[in-house]
């Protein structure tokens, strides 16, 4: 009797053991069934702020009236700027850099024999931040007419930027997901089976480029300033579970 009973009992572990190890191998079949997909979502938007530098500099003998013809060129540059309407808390000056600048002396032979001290040159960078961009392109486009007044004044390109670049990506992830959604119930419904869970997922870089502007995107991403009308992208990579 006690033979039998343990052969049952012997039997009844063979069943249970079979069941458990069947069931890790359709566990580990059904884990491995997923989809990889990226979706992607772009949006074009136009910057919302402006910022402009435009540099002056003065040259002299002596420092003191180099620094002196600067400090006059920074106060009737400033007050072009107010006259333009430029905000007093829009505009910020630099502080002042001083190189002093030699000329090399050679002999008839062309080697060098010493160098004769020409003067200071003075070099100053205004510096305007706007919401107005119209405005602001206009002085960057204007502003070398204070050259006919005596000021040796260099305008830069405006650089363009967005206050909402936050809301924006969070929106453009959004989009992302939801089209690395649909993409993966595509193609899991034309395969015979439904989208589950889930598994894994990566944000890939987020680009802003110049629209109309043929910008190569970068492996770091690209951050687009010189245009003021822009593009913003972004991919999401997504893996799927398939029931």
């Amino acid at each position: 009797m006690k033979y039998y009973i343990s052969v049952i009992i012997a039997a009844i572990a063979l069943v249970i053991a079979v069941l458990i190890i069947g069931n890790s191998y359709k566990y580990k079949f059904k884990t491995a069934e997923n989809i990889t997909v990226t979706g992607s979502a772009e949006k074009d938007f136009i910057s919302d702020q402006i910022v402009w530098t435009g540099n002056y500099t003065r040259k002299d003998l002596d420092l003191k009236a180099a620094y002196a013809a600067l400090k006059e060129d920074e106060s009737r540059i400033k007050s072009y700027l107010k006259e333009k309407g430029v905000a007093e808390n829009e505009m910020v000056v630099s502080a002042i850099n001083i190189d002093k600048e030699f000329t090399t002396r050679f002999d008839g032979a062309g080697k060098q024999i010493g160098s004769d001290f020409t003067g200071y040159n003075l070099k100053q960078n205004v510096t305007v931040d706007s919401r107005d961009i119209a405005k602001v392109e206009k002085i960057s486009r204007e502003v070398t007419e204070l050259i006919q007044s005596g000021i040796e004044m260099n305008s830069t390109s405006p650089a363009y930027y967005y206050t909402k670049l936050s809301e924006l990506k969070i929106d453009l992830l959004a989009k992302a997901s939801a089209d690395a959604k649909l993409r993966a119930k595509t193609i899991a419904e034309n395969t015979g089976g439904s989208l589950g869970s889930i598994r894994k997922a990566i944000m890939g870089v987020f680009q802003i480029t110049g629209q109309n502007s043929n910008e190569d995107y970068s492996y770091g991403g690209a951050f687009n300033t010189s245009n003021k009308n822009k593009t913003a992208s972004i991919t999401m990579k997504v893996d799927f579970a398939v029931d």
